[in-house]
């Protein structure tokens, strides 16, 4: 296949931009918020790199064009194959299958036969963009099988994929009835990464478990083919994180400092301020934190208005049965519990259900006295390292799920068991009650860890390796 000129490629399901298009048929574009494109932009403006990705518009088929400094390669997808590839194998198969099956996945043919074709599109466009011995990076679960066909296709490239959520047990990843073909597609990558080193075991059990191919350490050996000699497929942790630099100085900002105080005194001027902050998911534990909250308050351990909690839950696959389903859950839980224990003109829980800019996110963690991230399982949750980030006075305590792949990074947190109301029940009170000095020592930790290991730092980690694998070469 003729090569491109591009010396490296990022593949993700989505471009790194908002587009517009206007009357005319011209583009106009904003970037799109995010650590991933903060990360990655400087790497390849630096490399004349491309980034092939959906525009998220059903049915929009352009060209490629330049923005941002790097060639932006737009795949085309119908309003079917959103449905069926996107809505439905991604995120009603393999998101529940992969978060331990907190909600029954559901398994179509028709879902993985568009997966497939969708996933073989991704990779002719990215061998059509890469120079020869180029890299390319794959990102994240909708994409599994892109490493394998581009290999078939371009064999002298370095190819990279991450996977941005958990991979779960090899137990429960044998549900999957095309289990060995996603195995096969990410066997066609020279690294493999994941958020976690658990992550990584569970994948190379599922190598074990599904091939016969030689499994030693945390390397896999594919036997060569002709021509072709042997080659190795590495798997390893690298955990993801945020611009914790440039969150940090925008937590700093007197505006944002303004608007933290002024965020209390809307809210009354609490003694004690709850913040949860999530995409309006199964995986992030609403449900149980609001059981936990409204116990608390039945209890008589907090009151209103001396207490309050702030939700804030961002709008996620409405379109989603189950997503749908739950947002109704999660409000009504939130009246029952502003019926039961909330005073005339004071809420004991202030519910959001759309998404705030940064400034407003960075007033709230300098404002919050506790920051809950209580999910059931999580591929990393940068909201916990965004509320770290924010707090250079050091003030605010952490709690924080074990279940995430941050609290392997979080050690000073508050960690807790979301599942265990209980547990999670007396653990936000040692939070509450924790002495300045304490709390001072926690925080100065996660942010030594959050602010040297930022985004910038994961992407030179991942590429740096990457670098080091040789690609399979071709005889004449």
């Amino acid at each position: 296949m003729p090569a491109g000129d591009h010396e490296v490629v990022v593949v993700a399901n989505r471009l790194p931009v908002d587009i517009t298009v206007n009357p005319d048929g011209s583009l106009d574009w904003e970037r799109s918020p995010g650590g991933l494109v903060s990360a990655l932009a400087p790497i390849m403006q630096n490399d004349d790199g491309a980034w092939i990705g959906w525009s998220g518009k059903p049915d929009f088929a352009h060209e490629p064009f330049d923005a941002e400094g790097m060639r932006l390669w737009p795949v085309p997808l119908s309003e079917r194959e959103v449905a069926d590839y996107y809505e439905g194998f991604s995120n009603a198969t393999l998101w529940p299958l992969y978060h331990d099956v907190i909600v029954p996945p559901t398994y179509h043919r028709a879902w993985w036969n568009t997966y497939v074709s969708v996933n073989r599109r991704f990779a002719a466009a990215a061998a059509e963009a890469v120079a020869p011995g180029g890299t390319v990076w794959v990102h994240d679960y909708q994409l599994q099988l892109v490493p394998a066909v581009l290999r078939l296709l371009r064999p002298d490239v370095r190819i990279g994929f991450f996977n941005h959520i958990p991979f779960p047990p090899v137990e429960i990843f044998a549900q999957l009835p095309w289990r060995r073909q996603v195995v096969d597609g990410l066997l066609g990558a020279d690294l493999v990464g994941f958020q976690r080193p658990g992550d990584a075991a569970n994948f190379l059990r599922a190598v074990r478990r599904l091939t016969d191919l030689q499994v030693r350490g945390p390397q896999v050996t594919m036997p060569g083919r002709w021509s072709r000699p042997d080659r190795t497929i590495r798997a390893q942790a690298f955990p993801i994180s945020i611009d914790s630099a440039q969150f940090d100085a925008l937590a700093r900002t007197p505006a944002v400092l303004a608007r933290a105080k002024e965020v209390r005194r809307e809210l009354g001027s609490p003694d004690v301020l709850l913040l949860g902050v999530d995409r309006l998911d199964y995986t992030k534990g609403i449900r149980h934190r609001l059981k936990t909250f409204g116990e608390l308050l039945e209890d008589g351990q907090l009151r209103v208005p001396e207490a309050c909690m702030v939700q804030v839950a961002s709008p996620s696959r409405e379109r989603v049965e189950q997503y749908r389903q739950l947002r109704e859950e999660v409000e009504v839980t939130v009246g029952r519990i502003n019926g039961e224990f909330g005073t005339l003109g004071r809420a004991a829980v202030h519910y959001m259900h759309h998404s705030y800019p940064p400034e407003e996110m960075a007033a709230l963690y300098r404002a919050a006295d506790v920051m809950l991230v209580t999910s059931l399982r999580d591929g990393m949750n940068l909201v916990a390292k965004e509320y770290v980030a924010a707090r250079s006075d050091l003030g605010g305590a952490l709690v924080l799920s074990e279940f995430t792949g941050a609290a392997d990074e979080l050690g000073q947190a508050l960690l807790i068991n979301p599942h265990d109301i209980d547990g999670t029940k007396a653990t936000i009170m040692r939070a509450i009650g924790m002495d300045a000095r304490e709390r001072r020592r926690r925080m100065r930790a996660l942010r030594r860890r959050v602010l040297e290991h930022d985004v910038q730092r994961w992407a030179d980690d991942f590429l740096g390796y990457l670098a080091m694998s040789v690609p399979t070469t071709v005889e004449a």
